[in-house]
């Protein structure tokens, strides 16, 4: 398959111009990551606001979601996962609980405390809002063969190790 250009290639061949030592390689690579992220993000916007869901109640529903059944926290561990103070997180579970996202229960461990589950609402509204994303993600990586896809993701965690140890 032969590469195709885009909009990136005029991008680089403009800074050329300006910073002939540019290494087009680094360049086009970081520019061509800004640009998928920013498109995936402007999906993820996108389905969110067809499922009715704000940003924190997506990122809510998912912390509680990617513990898996039967999709329970507390709110202090969803506090610190979401890195938000307590009293943010009170906010977002009285909120998402009036919308039928969440119920709040007694723990079973603790009388004092309460334990954060996600309903069936919630679930499919989250469900929704992740499959099309998903979808988006599956349609752009389907340029590229199961062996290239494979490759990309070792090539992107060794750079993110590399960030990381920064």
């Amino acid at each position: 398959m032969t590469d195709v250009g885009d909009r990136v290639d005029e991008h680089i061949a403009q800074w050329r111009r300006v910073l002939p030592d540019l290494d087009p390689d680094v360049e086009g690579a970081v520019t061509r990551m800004h640009y998928l992220v920013k498109h995936l993000s402007r999906v993820k916007q996108a389905q969110l606001a067809e499922h009715g869901l704000q940003n924190f109640e997506y990122e809510t529903l998912h912390a509680l979601a990617r513990r898996g059944r039967p999709y329970r926290a507390g709110p202090s561990e969803l506090a610190t996962d979401l890195r938000v103070s307590p009293a943010t997180m009170t906010g977002r579970l009285d909120a998402m609980e009036q919308r039928g996202f969440l119920r709040r229960q007694p723990s079973p461990d603790d009388r004092r405390k309460v334990i954060v589950q996600l309903t069936e609402r919630g679930h499919r509204v989250w469900r929704g809002a992740i499959d099309g994303l998903g979808d988006e993600e599956h349609r752009i990586m389907a340029a590229l063969s199961g062996d290239e896809r494979h490759q990309l993701a070792g090539l992107l965690r060794r750079l993110l190790v590399e960030a990381d140890a920064g």
